[in-house]
């Protein structure tokens, strides 16, 4: 197959990489942005309007490693388009190698008002596009036409890499060889077909009992082969879709076999942790993630799935009577909570799980006072960006710790077979909405909220609010 050519006679429609965030983020500016409608509404759009065919990053998927394949994009695809908005850090880094691999067919993009950590204006105009309150595009069609014009004016193939404009002619560029830009299409081919075989095998396990579920799950599994570089994502999207069904031993099954590099990278040893507790073992989780921790510091998601391991033993040794023990597991969890908040303030799950702990400790916990008004202060600031069932449910969570009188548990009530934390339910939570005072504000209607609504948020991956 010749380049430009496909094997049918017709003409290949150029690649184009897109290098961006996933899911929400916040800006320095406190803004929540909606990464993924950016790249629906605008980007693809755009793209497939300049005759182009798009091929979006999965780097956060993978855990932010940057692999083979990651720098076979970055130097095959003809194009690029990189959002700089929040200035992520893996966007500059690849941005930084496509500047160095490419002279020119790489075009910027940013949300308007979203500062940039540095003066770009030397490397080129950028296309910017502007945000709702939700931080979703709210011109998108403009936006995409506007980055259509960029795209096409691509390619003229005009410099845009500063390495080229100041440091290297473009005389120096070697064009790629064409035999090996001819694989690597085929090769992502392959790759989006198998992602697409994914997304049907999960979204038909939505609808399935847990067996069956992961039944069709396992199915495409050993369908996938070996656990190549180039399936490093769908390996990372499968492990994720097993998790949504609770088939925790095929978790485990499947981070084993990964090869050991990609094994390695913080995210899979997260989620292989709290598989493993989640399987009744434990100990082998908690050695997983003090290991990570030792290695890599303390992080609020670390911290999180290991305090619901030491959550999740306080209340086994309760069922069994073991109230020294109990004690000592419950300490544990609210210590690893209240790190986990320590190392990111702006992240209240590790915060709130960690007050009402506290408040189930016998003698009572003198921090309550100190940490309370802190994790309201960090929900408030999370759901003024975007508003959530998670960050209302936590609010609504926060007025019942302040004004309802806890007692301390120390084992087992007697006419309750099940700890009486007092906590949270969806139920309790709607009976107080009423009397929800902080800053006479709120963001959401229950009444407007169902489980398929576009806004349904993902869980913390320790599972406390699952």
């Amino acid at each position: 197959m010749s380049e430009g050519a496909a094997e049918d006679g017709s003409a290949l429609r150029p690649l184009c990489f897109v290098l961006m965030p996933f899911g929400a983020k916040e800006d320095q500016n406190h803004r929540t942005i909606d990464f993924d409608s950016i790249y629906s509404q605008v980007i693809k759009p755009a793209v497939t309007a300049a005759g182009m065919d798009c091929i979006r990053a999965d780097e956060e998927q993978a855990g932010g490693i940057i692999h083979k394949p990651m720098f076979e994009r970055l130097l095959l695809c003809d194009y690029a388009v990189a959002d700089l908005t929040t200035a992520n850090p893996n966007v500059f880094y690849e941005l930084g190698i496509r500047h160095a691999l490419r002279p020119f067919s790489t075009v910027l993009i940013s949300a308007a008002g979203s500062p940039l950590p540095f003066d770009l204006s030397p490397v080129r105009t950028m296309t910017t596009y502007a945000l709702d309150e939700a931080g979703a595009p709210s011109s998108a069609p403009a936006a995409a036409a506007a980055l259509t014009r960029h795209l096409t004016q691509a390619r003229a193939r005009s410099v845009d890499s500063p390495v080229y404009q100041l440091l290297r002619a473009v005389e120096d560029w070697q064009v790629p060889d064409a035999a090996g830009v001819d694989a690597f299409r085929d090769r992502m081919a392959r790759i989006e077909r198998k992602r697409e075989q994914l997304h049907e095998a999960r979204d038909s396990a939505q609808y399935l009992g847990s067996e069956a579920a992961t039944a069709e799950l396992l199915r495409f599994e050993s369908e996938l082969g070996p656990l190549e570089e180039a399936t490093l994502g769908l390996a990372v999207e499968l492990l994720l879709a097993y998790r949504g069904v609770k088939a925790f031993g095929a978790m485990i099954a499947l981070y084993e076999r990964l090869p050991a590099p990609i094994a390695r990278l913080p995210l899979l040893r997260e989620q292989y942790a709290l598989a493993l507790n989640r399987s009744g073992k434990a100990g082998a989780a908690i050695l997983v993630l003090e290991t990570l921790i030792a290695e890599r510091g303390p992080s609020s998601e670390t911290c999180g799935i290991l305090a619901r391991v030491h959550k999740d033993r306080w209340e086994g040794a309760l069922r069994a009577g073991r109230t020294a023990q109990a004690r000592g597991h419950l300490g544990a969890a609210i210590e690893t909570y209240l790190r986990g908040f320590e190392v990111d303030w702006r992240d209240y799950y590790p915060g709130i799980n960690a007050v009402e702990l506290m408040t189930l400790r016998d003698p009572g916990d003198p921090r309550i006072a100190t940490l309370l008004p802190v994790v309201r202060y960090s929900a408030q600031r999370a759901v003024a960006g975007s508003p959530d069932y998670w960050g209302c449910a936590t609010m609504l969570e926060l007025a019942l710790l302040a004004e309802t009188p806890r007692t301390p548990v120390t084992g087992w009530p007697r006419r309750s077979r099940r700890p009486t934390t007092g906590g949270w339910s969806p139920r309790r939570s709607r009976a107080c909405a009423g009397s929800w005072t902080p800053g006479d504000r709120w963001p959401m209607t229950w009444g407007g909220w169902s489980r398929s609504s576009p806004s349904w948020p993902r869980p913390p991956s320790d599972g406390t609010r699952q």
